[in-house]
């Protein structure tokens, strides 16, 4: 594209697209550089018409942090499953609040100024010998590092959030039919007889070269597809806009180099930004580099060889990606599998006589009734066989014989009469309890479901990955 225009700058046509192009761009790089200091976009997410900041999102997680033990902070802080976990938590939340918040506002909810200082009054924290204490309310707030507006505005969301869902909150009555089926479902034995057949029972000969490679046209290895990687990096605390602003321009000029013809190195070394090659990177690695994070890694592995991605703005500062080359999905050379397939050929040829021993055995008991050296044993959904029997056991029907396959063995099966269970009244309260509680959450799931389509939900990716991921 770039080598068209040069050779036809000279062309009318050229020259009026080029005019058009320099000034699309400089209106944009001059309205950012007017409006992008000081008006930055910081709405994280919008439901529906309404907007939750991300001072909003800073607040919660403080709210949320201050709940924790010291050794749950130290693990948000430190381990990165815990820490999205927290971020995922504080976010569900805040759209939740925000939904009824919606919801409210639309069916004309109302809590009154009076109702809350009757709330606040009422409040047993706040009260000393049942009468109401102002020193006890300010000590309170104080110690919870928040201001009276924010306990008063957290107070108001509550009770909208309530009169909005207060009716989903009631227990849902649950037949008793469905008790019973649960119970005798749950608590129910079957009778079996079973036998099995390991694979390592069977003796397997070596194979010859002949027999290998056979086997490795059905089984090749299959060795993923790699690539090797490189990027620009340009460090820049992206909260302070100053920083911000000096690390965008940087990052820019190094963009523009690459444009150019300059390659990532040397551009990288001129403007002393962090440059960075990675060789044989799989789909999904985890990799150390603190940079590539797994978001950035599946860029790479939806990019072309030889391409670099746009200017990319993350929290620590700007990276520019690039796939220099890629060895497509192939098989592995045989020679070099070779010892890895002699164990897998061996496994196939246990697991083949293995069958054909325990085929052997099913059509004896099917035509005879009965097996010898079988075990016999009354077992629940989870216990008295081994997890694959059990599996058959309570998905087939009274009488079957069938063959249940293991990762070690093959088991021949003979599924017996089904053992109703005594009548227990604890155990069936337990499951009503279960049942309501189940019933409940699928209303609120269903109702959730209604505000998301009224309000929908969107995230503000380009706040989110700024100020947000790692």
């Amino acid at each position: 594209m770039l080598e068209y225009l040069r050779n036809a700058a000279d062309k009318p046509l050229a020259k009026v697209l080029m005019f058009v192009l320099i000034f699309s761009f400089v209106g944009w790089g001059a309205t950012d550089w007017i409006f992008g200091g000081v008006s930055r976009d910081t709405t994280l997410i919008h439901v529906g018409d309404a907007e939750i900041s991300l001072q909003q999102f800073n607040e919660e997680r403080s709210n949320q942090l201050a709940t924790m033990t010291k050794d749950e902070q130290r693990a948000a802080y430190t381990d990165p499953a815990k820490s999205a976990e927290l971020t995922q938590n504080v976010m569900s939340k805040l759209t939740m609040n925000q939904l009824m918040a919606n919801r409210a506002y639309d069916l004309g909810f109302i809590v009154s100024d009076k109702r809350i200082v009757d709330e606040i009054r009422a409040t047993e924290q706040f009260q000393s010998n049942g009468e109401f204490m102002p020193w006890m309310f300010d000590s309170a707030l104080r110690n919870a590092g928040l201001t009276e507006q924010d306990y008063i505005n957290a107070l108001r969301s509550g009770m909208l959030r309530q009169m909005t869902v207060g009716a989903t909150n009631v227990p849902v009555a649950v037949p008793e039919f469905a008790v019973d089926a649960m119970y005798n479902a749950r608590y129910s034995m079957r009778d079996i007889k079973y036998i099995g057949v390991k694979f390592a029972d069977f003796k397997i000969p070596e194979p010859n070269e002949e027999q290998l490679q056979s086997f490795y046209v059905q089984n090749p290895k299959v060795v993923p597809e790699t690539r090797s990687v490189s990027y620009v990096f340009v460090a820049a605390d992206n909260n302070k806009p100053d920083e911000y602003d000096e690390g965008f321009k940087k990052a820019q000029t190094i963009e523009d180099m690459i444009i150019s013809g300059e390659s990532m190195k040397d551009s990288a070394e001129k403007y002393k930004a962090k440059f960075v090659k990675i060789d044989n990177v799989k789909r999904g690695d985890k990799l150390s580099d603190k940079i590539l994070t797994d978001d950035l890694v599946a860029k790479l592995f939806s990019m072309e060889a030889g391409v670099e991605s746009e200017l990319l703005e993350l929290k620590e500062g700007f990276a520019i990606l690039r796939v220099d080359t890629i060895v497509p999905e192939h098989n592995a050379d045989f020679k070099d599998a070779k010892k890895e397939i002699i164990g897998k050929w061996k496994k196939a040829e246990q697991r083949k006589n293995a069958y054909i021993a325990a085929n052997d055995m099913l059509i004896n008991l099917n035509k005879n009734g009965s097996l010898k050296n079988t075990k016999s044993a009354s077992v629940t959904r989870t216990e008295g066989a081994p997890l694959s029997v059990l599996s058959a056991t309570f998905a087939g029907q009274e009488g079957n014989n069938l063959i249940v396959e293991d990762n070690d063995a093959f088991y021949v099966l003979h599924i017996g009469k089904n053992v109703m269970p005594k009548p227990d009244s604890k155990k069936k309260e337990s499951i009503r309890k279960e049942l309501e509680q189940m019933s409940s959450k699928y209303v609120m799931d269903d109702y959730s479901q209604f505000l998301k389509r009224h309000y929908p939900v969107k995230v503000n990716e380009k706040v989110y990955r700024r100020f947000i991921t790692k």
